[in-house]
């Protein structure tokens, strides 16, 4: 047996699961700058919804089907229909929107490859010494996933659920009428058949 059979493989010689990783990733981030930078809503929705998806293809390919489907169903199913009734409720615009761009391109800009950039520290920092078989038995399991989340990750899942009420109820309190609508009155003043029952 070769020496190149038996040294594991690395950055360099990547296997076909992680080409595919990294495909879909590339997939998934191209989808996520087109929604925040599209001027129509609908259009953001919809791209918001492929780039979920290629999440939950990501959650696939590390071998947690659990959250892989909890993402489609959750995410894709209810959080962005949720969002496209929140559209047509508000009577959002369906085309181009200029007012959608406040302006603020560069500050925005600044503070999201800040929070990229300690994303991606965090998490390097905190997996660095963890490797995942992709080979073997399913890590993403309900029974291990729910062991995780309710035994160490219980107040972050009861504070997100609070925070997805609270977004619900600003969602009913934003489509609701606030103010009676009230035809207006005409201005006497440029209405022409009166100009010309004056002359």
């Amino acid at each position: 047996m070769s020496l190149a059979a038996t040294a594991p493989h690395g950055f360099l010689s990547p296997t076909g699961v992680e080409i595919a990783f990294l495909l879909v990733g590339l997939v998934t981030l191209g989808a996520a700058l087109i929604t925040v930078t599209t001027r129509q809503l609908v259009h953001a929705a919809l791209w918001l919804v492929v780039a979920l998806g290629g999440l939950a293809v990501e959650y696939l390919l590390l071998t947690a089907e659990f959250i892989a489907w909890v993402q489609v169903l959750i995410y894709v199913g209810s959080v962005v229909v949720l969002l496209l009734f929140g559209l047509m409720l508000t009577r959002a615009p369906i085309g181009r929107s200029p007012d959608a761009d406040s302006g603020n391109r560069l500050p925005a800009l600044v503070v999201a490859v800040g929070a990229a950039g300690a994303l991606v520290w965090v998490v390097a920092d905190a997996f660095r010494a963890s490797w995942i078989d992709l080979d073997g038995p399913a890590a993403g399991t309900t029974r291990v996933t729910g062991e995780s989340l309710f035994r160490h990750w219980v107040l972050p899942f009861e504070a997100l659920s609070v925070l997805l009420l609270a977004a619900l109820v600003g969602a009913i309190v934003l489509s609701r009428k606030t103010t009676a609508e009230t035809p207006a009155t005409p201005d006497p003043a440029k209405v022409p058949g009166d100009q010309e029952g004056a002359r």
